[in-house]
């Protein structure tokens, strides 16, 4: 739209230039001659930028069809490409369609033969007649009838074999009430028995331990402690040393070991074990010295109780033995008896009649005779 209106300008002001030009060449004569041939310079210099911009401008107006002719071709192979591929998947939809059609087909057909052969099968067993168990007359009883009566005898068998086994549990359940609570009832007697025989050795326990130390957390528990934590305590013939002590509503337990975040290392050695490690206020372990100076004093009972990593106890974890550790002349041999009412658990642990030495990585007693347990488990 804008080469139009610069022609004409630029034919407006040729005609405006020619005008201006005297036709009579006397009239040139005298001293207007020089003005006029310098207007006609001017006119002539912007004539001639003037014609330089229109040519600029069209130059430009030509770059811009070229790249405008260019984008239109590439749009339109973009369209006919579009155009090819959706073509293409709409063949490719088409033959998989009926692909699938002549698939279903011969999948109904296939249903449709196994239901014709199934209802002449049907037709054929409801019109023969059946022989009665003596072979004498036929009954006249279609023979799906009959298998259907069988089956549901056979169910009505299982279900009174149901409730029999569920008779049965119950009762195994009330059973395992009254012997738990026979278990927890002896348990009481035996901790108020061995109360009154702590009370009745009175002076004479005192004499034997003149500082006055407890001689493990049940000792603090008949005293009256009934708060958990860091208690000093001193076994029969043994020097005094630091426990921590959980008390329960059965009495006060002396914790051996601990372990609940991996904060401390069990990976140790003889001695290490022998004179125990880590902190009472985090994990630890008690030492053999200590355990067995505790076991030799009388009856023991060991709980091992599990707990998941979020602290989480887990009750069908919690596992009870009678328990001895002898000294270090007979290698620490751990010695456990299976308590009645420790339950499926107990047998997490087993020790037989001889016991088991204590091992580690520089002290191999395990029985194991080809490898050292203690090196291979890391503790």
């Amino acid at each position: 739209m804008k080469m139009p209106q610069l022609l004409i300008l630029l034919l407006t002001i040729l005609v405006h230039a020619a005008a201006g030009f005297p036709t009579d060449r006397r009239a040139l004569q005298g001293p207007d001659k020089r003005v006029s041939w310098d207007d006609v310079n001017v006119v002539a210099h912007g004539l001639l930028q003037l014609g330089q911009g229109l040519k600029e401008h069209v130059d430009k107006t030509k770059a811009q069809m070229r790249d405008v002719n260019t984008k239109l071709k590439a749009f339109n192979g973009t369209v006919a490409e579009l155009e090819r591929k959706q073509q293409e998947l709409a063949a490719e939809l088409s033959e998989e369609v009926k692909v699938k059609v002549e698939e279903v087909e011969k999948q109904s057909e296939d249903i449709h033969s196994r239901m014709d052969r199934l209802e002449k099968k049907v037709d054929e067993v409801l019109t023969e007649p059946i022989l009665d168990n003596n072979n004498s007359d036929h009954t006249g009883v279609p023979f799906i009838q009959r298998l259907v009566a069988a089956q549901n005898r056979r169910i009505d068998q299982l279900v009174e074999k149901i409730k029999q086994q569920q008779d049965k549990l119950e009762k195994q359940s009330l059973h395992l009430q009254a012997l738990q609570s026979k278990v927890a009832h002896k348990r009481v007697k035996s901790h108020r028995r061995r109360d009154e025989e702590t009370a009745l050795r009175g002076e004479a326990g005192q004499s034997k331990n003149t500082s006055g130390w407890a001689r493990d957390c049940h000792d603090l528990f008949v005293q009256g402690q009934r708060t958990s934590g860091i208690y000093t305590i001193q076994p029969e013939s043994s020097q005094p040393f630091k426990i921590l002590c959980e008390m329960t509503s059965e009495g006060g337990w002396t914790v051996i070991q601990k372990r609940h975040d991996g904060s401390q290392n069990f990976n140790q050695l003889w001695e290490s074990y022998k004179r125990g490690f880590g902190s009472l206020n985090g994990e630890f372990w008690l030492g053999l010295e200590n355990i067995h100076s505790l076991s030799k004093q009388g009856q023991y009972v060991l709980q091992v109780e599990l707990s998941d990593w979020a602290g989480q106890q887990q009750p069908a974890v919690v596992a009870r033995y009678q328990f001895q550790l002898d000294g270090e002349e007979k290698k620490f041999t751990l010695h456990l008896q299976q308590e009645s009412s420790s339950g499926v658990q107990e047998k997490i642990m087993k020790t037989g009649a001889s016991g088991v030495p204590f091992s580690t990585a520089d002290r191999d007693n395990d029985l194991a005779a080809d490898i050292n347990c203690a090196e291979l488990l890391s503790g």
